[in-house]
């Protein structure tokens, strides 16, 4: 028997119908929809008079457009309200659970998944939400989808989709001081672009992996879309079991030994073929942050924005020279001792209780920067009751750090906390795109901690001098 990798076991197993030449029809086990990507596929099931095929395999939940201020209040954006009202209806004409605001379980959709058990291994996971691919830190298949495709899982539970080809990433030996999963995914791209990923799901594999946490491995998943991967996935173990067992949704009794029992035998067959291997040393990544607009344009915190010539990409030249100008920058020139403005830690990427612990940790007795603005955004409900059940909130008020309600809040301008035209952030979050955290803002990502530290300094630094 052909030895197998994760990736394939998985696919092959959710196969409903393939045809050579053809996309495979793909069967999808959870559905996660919120309230951007779904009212034009709602739309396209009513105009056909079809019902959502199995409800109890789709779940909503609001959170790119809502507030994180006065949740309970009616929210004052016109077309935020209409979209999460318009959610609110559908769920309802559909029968379709929604986690909407006010519900406990509200929160970021790729937080929600996994913190209540639905995430589990050996799924097949979509949302009309390009960072689904967070989900497969669980050993899942996860990806985003569009709105087209949100409307035909919603009507078939199968989505049409071609095989990607396989790639695995090894990360071996110990990670250094101060360096976090942050740091090891904006390394990867920094090491092979933004679109080095393209058309490959990518196994991430090698001991400095298996040291990680789950939520540190969600960090990894979820910026697997900013390499251009279709999805990014680590072979389910005892970490992860761990941290499903006794969650809300996840199998319980014997249901829970015969899950761990098939989890168990997923993980990649030895010598199973990829079609590409990359190898990088844990020992060479350092804190890193970005300098560019988009995700790739990454660096060590110590070294200094590359200049033209050395790009090794000569068609690169005029969008990395347009990228500079856009960020304000100069070729050569380094990144500590940058003053900022705006530090963001949120999103569906470090928004999680590991993420807060670790800032609230670092920040514990300082304050913010004068002229700094600090907003922390848990990723959930959840999140937010634990960070307060654990006193992190008077960590953050004593420091001025603001902390708010769950949502996407700064990640991307689609609601009222947006970074203002001309200021620079650095944020948590995974896309640094011209205008992403609103018209004009100029973003730098980097890890909770780098994060942290730009907060109390008011400056870009090695939070590595401070630890």
């Amino acid at each position: 028997m052909k030895a197998k990798t994760l990736f394939d076991k998985i696919w092959d197993s959710h196969v409903v119908y393939s045809q050579e030449g053809y996309p495979d029809v793909l069967y999808i086990d959870t559905h996660f929809i919120h309230e951007v990507t779904s009212p034009q596929a709602f739309a396209g099931l009513r105009k056909r008079g079809l019902p959502v095929f199995r409800t109890q395999r789709t779940r909503a939940t609001a959170d790119h457009n809502v507030p994180t201020k006065n949740q309970h209040l009616p929210i004052s954006d016109a077309l935020s309200r209409l979209q999460v009202e318009t959610l609110e209806k559908n769920c309802k004409e559909f029968g379709v659970e929604l986690y909407g605001l006010g519900h406990p379980y509200q929160g970021i959709v790729h937080v929600i998944g996994p913190e209540l058990g639905i995430t589990q291994p050996n799924m097949t996971i979509v949302c009309g939400d390009s960072h689904t691919s967070t989900h497969g830190a669980f050993g899942t298949i996860a990806f985003g989808i569009g709105t087209s495709e949100v409307e035909q899982v919603l009507a078939t539970q199968c989505i049409l989709q071609y095989k990607p080809k396989r790639m695995k990433i090894e990360i071996n030996g110990k990670l250094g001081k101060g360096v976090v999963s942050k740091d090891i995914i904006l390394y990867i791209i920094s090491k092979i672009s933004a679109s080095g990923g393209v058309g490959y799901a990518v196994e991430y594999a090698g001991s400095a992996i298996r040291s990680l946490s789950m939520e540190a491995r969600m960090t990894i998943c979820n910026m697997s879309i900013e390499m251009g991967a279709r999805c990014g996935l680590i072979a389910p173990d005892e970490v992860t079991f761990e941290y499903i067992k006794g969650r809300e949704f996840a199998p319980k009794g014997e249901a829970w030994d015969r899950a761990v029992a098939h989890w168990k035998t997923l993980a990649s067959d030895e010598g199973a073929e990829y079609d590409k291997v990359l190898v990088f040393d844990a020992e060479d990544i350092t804190p890193m942050i970005t300098y560019g607009t988009n995700p790739g344009m990454g660096m060590k915190i110590t070294d200094r924005i590359p200049t033209s010539e050395e790009l090794k990409d000569v068609s690169e030249v005029t969008s990395f020279k347009k990228s500079l100008q856009y960020m304000g920058l100069d070729e050569g020139t380094q990144m500590i001792g940058k003053k900022i403005d705006y530090v963001f830690i949120g999103s569906c990427t470090n928004s999680r209780i590991e993420d807060l612990r670790m800032v609230a940790d670092f920040i514990k007795g300082k304050k913010k920067a004068e002229g700094v603005e600090v907003l922390i955004i848990p990723g959930s409900k959840q999140v937010e009751l634990q960070a307060k059940k654990e006193g992190l909130d008077q960590i953050f008020k004593e420091a001025g750090f603001d902390l708010r309600e769950p949502g996407c809040s700064a990640c991307l301008g689609m609601n009222e906390d947006k970074v203002p035209a001309g200021k620079y952030c650095v944020s948590t979050s995974n896309r640094n795109f011209e205008g992403r955290q609103g018209p004009g803002a100029r973003t730098f990502l980097a890890s909770p901690l780098t994060a942290a530290i730009a907060a109390v300094t008011g400056y870009i630094q090695d939070v590595r001098a401070y630890l």
